[in-house]
């Protein structure tokens, strides 16, 4: 399953842009809302725990906030900042998570490791570095978009943004548990994983 796992918790984010970019915010709003409630769904099926589903919930209230208020003032001037409302919460949901101890990789993580695994006092580190990872980079973008919306740069900017604020995070989550693993095992005289 792997990076796979993480992006499938963005797919209401992508799926409201590319609906708000070709249509509107208001069905922007509920293709999100829709997608996530979709997801949550199966994966409350699947028997995952509540707390485990972090992001999911953050997901659906948000988009249950700007569905309302879409739907309520159509014409609102938060639609035009939308993008960096959106960043702001995903960061807030990361700060958030780790605020109370429950890093929303956390849930995503143990989806993909071993029970035996999860009262590692590693394996919460490991979530709240990657946790925070992805705090940074919504943090980055929320700002460098509410900056560019500001000064009205051109495009690539806010594309730039997005790039390097997602990449970031991207590349740490994929790179980090496996160096991670690696120094425990070395520090515990082993060169692999038990099985």
């Amino acid at each position: 399953m792997g990076f796979v796992a993480y992006l499938r918790g963005f797919v209401p984010w992508i799926v409201a842009g590319v609906v708000s970019g070709v249509v509107d915010w208001r069905w922007g709003a509920l293709g999100g809302l829709l997608s996530g409630l979709l997801l949550l769904l199966q994966d409350l099926r699947r028997g995952v725990d509540l707390d485990a589903l972090i992001l999911e919930a953050s997901t659906i209230v948000y988009f249950v906030v700007i569905g309302a208020v879409s739907v309520a003032d159509p014409d609102s001037s938060l639609q035009d900042h939308s993008d960096v409302v959106s960043f702001v919460w995903l960061g807030a949901t990361a700060w958030g998570s780790l605020a109370i101890r429950r890093p929303f990789t956390l849930g995503i993580a143990k989806r993909q490791t071993p029970r035996e695994y999860w009262d590692m006092p590693e394996f919460l580190q490991v979530n709240n570095h990657i946790t925070s990872a992805w705090g940074a980079g919504f943090t980055f973008i929320a700002v460098s978009l509410a900056i560019g919306n500001a000064v009205d740069a051109p495009a690539w900017v806010n594309i730039t943004a997005h790039v390097v604020g997602l990449v970031g995070p991207i590349v740490f989550t994929k790179v980090y548990p496996e160096r991670a693993q690696r120094r425990l095992l070395e520090s515990q005289g082993l060169s692999s994983v038990p099985r």
